[in-house]
């Protein structure tokens, strides 16, 4: 998921920091609400820091936070006391409310719980850097910057040029002294009496704010966030398992899919999935793509979305500098002042191998669903211009197979979803150099290549589906042949420049299970691989097998475990009809989430189960993440094989879930035009609400090339 070669390099905000996320926008705190200077932390709007300091004292002393909760992903409520000599005795009590969206919401209330009348003075240190997100994320702030600072009244105005950009703040406190660098109030709380002050930081780009800006006099909610999150609430399906564990680690993937979208301002009814938070809420061609497949059970407006804005920002012209070539489909988007030098001078960088066959993938997963209809018209050329792309320039040597290598000095070095710059080497830990062709980027071209003969079926154009049909059939069978290593009994990560098969064992052929590239006769030896000490940890797949010169399980991409990674290679597992494997997997990376408080991050660390108790939490993983979060709703769908095949009158329900689990029921799943009701248990499932024609079909579904 990384945003640049160096994205993995993010510096700690702090044991416990809370993260409020609106669309784009968010915000990292202290526990205390406080957002600390010289941390990775802040408001953040349009990927520029807005406040790099919020520090708040009640006569002299910082709050001890005594509370942090997250009633709505949008919004946090804090509560503190002063923390002086005698902070255990105080009668002063905090209450600190704080809504993220076109700026910030700080609602400060304080409570004296004292028989005799109190007077406190209150006082907000404030700053803002005005850095871009990269600068953040990096730790590579400059030391000072120059701007300007104004006061005026009440409203204290930052403001400085980043990248020929001017951006800035407006903090307004009715009722504070304000000065260049702190609010100040001075409160008379009578006996049990309280007092309370709203302080509204707005984001100016060009010196202008947002259209609707939080308003010193409106409620505490913001309309636009609250009716978002309430229309998600009444739209997205409900699941009841009576696991009540599972249950919480679903309801919190659910919820935290509904905070990670993303809306187009040229189109705010239409929502994309952003790729995580804190530095990532931004589209992601290839995160928000697998993302919203994995999450096509709660929500599938959020792949319609992701497939719609992707179209709209298609490669059209070969730019070196950007990665851009036509049809293909974008790596990144990003809004900062600085993105433009991040990112070659643009607001995109298109450098990725894996987004333009995925693009096409999703489409025909929606196709299956009934769920294209209203958007084949528009979206089918765009398809047909991806796989253009595929065959012209993503096949740099003709020879079949998808290749990357950067076409510049200043672009992602790996173009998978491994994309650090050491995330692929030989078994004796040496880097292979590119170009290379990754073994999964074969599977989802493959997938592709599948979902377009469906479509065109769907379409009853038979010509073109049995030219899409050929096209796949061709590379599964080179696939398999140049690919496999049959003296280890799995497939090689990738093809390197010099077409060397690269032999780590690396979990990216638990994608080429998962999409069905894999000659059924292979798939034992690879699935016994996976299964494997050396891969599995008991919490999930680790993404390089700990026998190889690389490994490290405190790595990024060389040994530590991803959750999407390991549901995808679970899914892949049961494809093939592993059902006892596929569920230990599951049950592995279900456990961890308990330990995560339910919710699942980007990534952990790879050490074993028998070596440690409880999985052991990476440093700089983002939480929560889209894929991470999508994970368990993708699990849940792998375990009842849940499988739509709506063009061909059928979907396929035939639940393998564990006993320990009990029963499973999703409600208000979208099916085509309908809403449908799911049920699981370990002794089988049903559906109501099918729509007419379409029956439910008790068995696992088959090779998608049969259907075609």
């Amino acid at each position: 998921m990384n945003g640049w070669n160096a994205d993995n390099a993010a510096g700690s905000p702090g044991l416990g920091a809370v993260t409020l996320v609106e669309g784009s926008s968010f915000c990292i705190s202290a526990q205390s609400g406080d957002i600390l200077p010289g941390l990775p932390q802040g408001a953040f709007y349009q990927d520029t820091r807005i406040l790099s300091r919020w520090q708040l004292t009640v006569d002299g002393s910082p709050l001890e936070p005594l509370s942090a909760r997250t009633p709505e992903p949008y919004r946090a409520v804090f509560v503190g006391r002063p923390s002086g000599t005698d902070g255990a005795d105080s009668p002063i009590v905090v209450e600190h409310e704080r809504e993220v969206g076109p700026g910030l919401r700080d609602d400060i209330r304080l409570r004296n719980f004292s028989q005799r009348q109190v007077s406190c003075r209150i006082q907000i240190l404030i700053d803002a850097d005005l850095s871009d997100l990269f600068e953040v994320k990096g730790g590579r702030i400059a030391a000072s910057k120059e701007g300007t600072r104004q006061v005026r009244g009440d409203e204290l105005r930052i403001e400085a040029v980043r990248n020929e950009s001017q951006r800035g703040v407006a903090v307004s406190a009715p009722g504070g002294v304000v000065t260049e660098g702190s609010l100040l109030f001075l409160a008379e709380l009578e006996p049990r009496g309280s007092w309370s002050a709203r302080i509204i930081s707005t984001p100016l780009v060009e010196g202008v704010g947002p259209d609707e800006p939080f308003s010193p006099t409106a409620g505490s909610v913001h309309h636009v966030a609250a009716q978002r999150h309430a229309d998600w609430e009444r739209e997205a399906p409900r699941l009841a398992i009576s696991d009540r564990n599972l249950e919480r680690v679903l309801a919190r993937s659910r919820e935290d899919l509904g905070a990670l979208r993303i809306f187009d301002p040229d189109d705010p009814g239409r929502a994309a999935v952003a790729a995580g938070a804190p530095w990532f809420m931004a589209l992601f061609g290839r995160d928000s793509l697998i993302s919203s497949y994995m999450a096509l059970v709660v929500d599938p407006t959020l792949a319609a979305g992701t497939l719609q804005t992707l179209a709209s920002m298609q490669g059209e012209k070969v730019d070196r500098s950007t990665e851009e070539e036509p049809g293909r489909i974008l790596h990144e988007v990003r809004l900062g002042t600085g993105a433009g030098l991040a990112l070659g001078h643009n607001r995109a960088y298109y450098g990725t191998a894996d987004a333009t066959p995925l693009f096409v993938a999703l489409l025909g997963e929606m196709g299956r669903w009934g769920l294209a209809s209203d958007l084949i018209s528009d979206l089918l050329p765009h398809a047909d211009r991806a796989l253009e792309w595929v065959e012209r320039y993503g096949d740099r040597d003709g020879d079949g197979f998808v290749e990357y290598g950067r076409r510049n000095n200043h672009g992602l070095v790996n173009q998978g979803w491994k994309d650090s710059w050491d995330g692929i080497n030989f078994a004796d830990g040496s880097l292979a150099e590119a170009p290379l062709a990754l073994c999964e980027v074969q599977a989802y071209v493959y997938s592709a290549y599948l979902g377009r003969a469906l479509l065109a079926r769907q379409l009853g154009d038979d010509p073109g589906a049995a030219k899409w049909a050929h096209k796949a059939a061709y590379l599964k069978a080179e696939f398999n042949d140049r690919f496999w290593l049959p003296d280890r009994g799995y497939f090689a990560v990738a093809l390197d420049k010099d077409k060397r098969p690269v032999d780590a064992c690396a979990s990216n052929m638990g994608h080429c299970l998962w999409l069905g590239i894999v000659d059924a006769d292979k798939a034992p030896l690879v699935v016994e691989r996976l299964m494997s000490e050396e891969m599995f940890t008991g919490w999930g797949i680790r993404t390089l097998a700990s026998d190889m010169g690389a490994y490290n399980p405190v790595s990024y991409h060389n040994g530590s475990v991803w959750p999407h990674d390991t549901t995808l290679v679970a899914a892949g597992i049961m494809r093939y009809g592993f059902v006892e494997e596929a569920v230990r997997v599951a049950r592995g990376l279900f456990d961890a989430a308990e330990y995560f408080d339910g919710r699942l991050p980007e990534l952990f660390c790879g050490f074993s189960r028998d070596e440690f108790a409880e999985p052991v939490p990476f440093p700089t993983s983002c939480s929560p993440q889209a894929w991470a979060s999508a994970s368990p709703v993708h699990l849940l769908r792998t375990l009842l094989r849940f499988d739509p095949l709506l063009p061909q009158g059928e979907v396929c329900l035939a639940p393998v879930l564990p006993e320990e689990f009990g029963s499973v029921s999703a409600g208000n799943v979208r099916l085509g035009a309908s809403r449908i009701s799911v049920r699981g248990a370990a002794g089988g499932g049903t559906i109501e609400g099918l729509p007419a024609g379409v029956r439910h079909r008790p068995a696992p579904r088959g090779p998608l090339e049969d259907l075609i």
